[in-house]
């Protein structure tokens, strides 16, 4: 299971070049889980899952991801009509209350990969960058699992 947590001490981690993921601010910010799938070459997007949990006492809100594996990554969110018609459209900002865990995840909010830069490999893994209104960020390295993974695990 992949995790990033925030504090003090990944900042002076960072500092002094130790490789750690790259985070600034929202330091009460956990990352979990996260697992992408394997693409068919770039035609199609990619999408990245994983939870994100506030630890903290505060909102915390997410306004963005970023990855050099995409020239479009957005949150989206899957939807399905009455008429169960699925659609996505991007989410917008996402807040996340004290104490409590959103899921990105298949069928629900997702981190979108459009235009792919390169095939996703399984075997492989990029780096994934939240950011939050507070101008904080959390780097996370994303693992791509077989093109049928249902999860983590897989």
């Amino acid at each position: 299971m992949t995790k990033v947590y925030l504090s003090a001490v990944t900042a002076l981690m960072l500092a002094a070049g130790s490789g750690a993921p790259a985070v600034a601010g929202s330091k009460d910010v956990v990352v979990e889980g996260a697992w992408s799938r394997a693409s068919i070459g770039t035609n199609r997007p990619g999408a990245a899952y994983m939870t994100v949990r506030n630890a903290g006492d505060e909102a915390v809100t997410l306004t963005g991801i970023e990855t050099d594996l995409a020239m479009r990554p957005e949150v989206h969110r899957t939807s399905t009509s009455d008429q169960g018609v699925s659609s996505m459209a991007p989410a917008g900002d996402i807040r996340i209350a004290p104490g409590e865990t959103v899921a990105l995840e298949p069928g629900g909010l997702h981190a979108m990969l459009m235009m792919l830069q390169r095939p996703m490999i399984e075997g492989e893994a990029f780096e994934l960058t939240l950011s939050f209104s507070d101008g904080g960020e959390v780097s996370v390295e994303v693992p791509v699992l077989g093109m049928t993974a249902r999860g983590p695990k897989d």
